[in-house]
């Protein structure tokens, strides 16, 4: 006969959270959970998944709260407190063990949605940030780019202002093409020195994001919570790459490029500019999975769980050991968050 013994019936608490906090993969957290309803209780009364996702991204202590929109979460708030705590920790459990689910594993792809704003453009439209969207250095045959106004002095940055595919994108690299000047004697190149990002939130609600990009400075309608440090750039018509020495989760879907130095004069006029042809940004968007409602200037957000059904990846309540295909919940999670 095989006997089975549950060691979480044996052990202290302290020890089986350290024994559970050696699991590196929210997946095995979620299959932990599947074994039977007390390893569940014991992961999700712990906060297992959040504790881990939070030490995995370290970006998402700035959560307030966690909400599921179409679960009516109002109405789960009236009744006996205990079971509003655990009906909490559940909400928590299930974004959680998606959400570092999702930083792992969702697509990556193209992060930009829309070009916002430049510090300055030399000729409007012609010269807009939105040419920075298209690939190349050329559109229906005619140069494509965008144009900082000339200056004097070479210290004068430019910024470049996007808003991102989602409102949490996890950022792992940043690609730039400076603009090489055929058309001009010697076919010029107008790059930057150095480069340096921004991420962050609008300070309020913003309207349509496809609307006419303003050329106007954006510190005072952003609040970056991240600042990359500072890349060279090279003097070359190329698609330059520049990684980020971490991944960074992007919380708010506001991307700023900060082009610093100039080393091309134009010889019409004297002038030094910066020229670029081509922006890209790489990682992984979160929507339409989840969402965010900034609180203000202190950087806390809400975190929204949208559009996923916990149920294909999570044991039910009633069940007190789940069988085969409940053990392999994990499994299902990794499908979901490929979708």
């Amino acid at each position: 006969m095989e006997i089975r013994m549950d060691f979480l019936n044996w052990l202290d608490h302290d020890t089986s959270m350290k024994i559970l906090g050696c699991l590196q993969d929210p997946a095995d957290l979620v299959r932990v959970s599947s074994v039977s309803r007390s390893w569940r209780h014991f992961v999700i009364a712990n906060g297992l998944c959040k504790q881990l996702c939070l030490r995995m991204f370290p970006h998402f202590l700035r959560v307030d709260c966690v909400i599921e929109p179409t679960c009516g979460n109002e109405a789960s708030e009236v009744g006996c407190s205990k079971f509003v705590e655990w009906e909490t920790l559940k909400r928590e459990h299930k974004a959680y063990a998606f959400l570092a689910q999702g930083c792992l594993l969702f697509p990556f792809k193209e992060c930009i949605l829309d070009a916002i704003s430049a510090s300055s453009t030399d000729d409007y439209p012609v010269e807009s940030i939105r040419n920075t969207l298209l690939q190349g250095d050329h559109s229906e045959g005619r140069p494509s780019y965008w144009s900082s106004k000339g200056q004097h002095d070479t210290e004068v940055p430019e910024t470049l202002v996007y808003k991102l595919a989602a409102d949490f994108c996890f950022i792992t690299e940043i690609n730039i093409q400076p603009f090489q000047a055929d058309f001009q004697q010697g076919s010029p190149i107008y790059s930057a020195i150095s480069v340096r990002f921004f991420m962050g939130h609008p300070k309020c609600p913003m309207g349509d994001p496809l609307g006419e990009p303003l050329d106007d400075t954006a510190d005072d309608k952003f609040i970056w919570t991240y600042s990359s440090p500072e890349f060279p750039m090279a003097q070359e018509n190329s698609l330059q790459n520049f990684k980020l020495p971490e991944p960074v989760v992007c919380i708010g879907g506001i991307l700023q490029i900060e082009l610093s130095g100039r080393v091309q004069r134009q010889e019409t006029d004297g002038l030094f500019y910066i020229c670029v042809a081509h922006v890209q940004v790489k990682g992984r968007p979160l929507s339409p999975a989840f969402g965010a409602e900034m609180l203000g200037p202190s950087g806390k957000f809400v975190l929204k769980s949208l559009s996923w059904d916990p149920t294909s990846f999570l044991p039910d309540d009633d069940d007190d050991t789940y069988h085969g295909e409940h053990v392999h919940g994990g499994v299902d999670m990794e499908q979901i968050a490929n979708m």
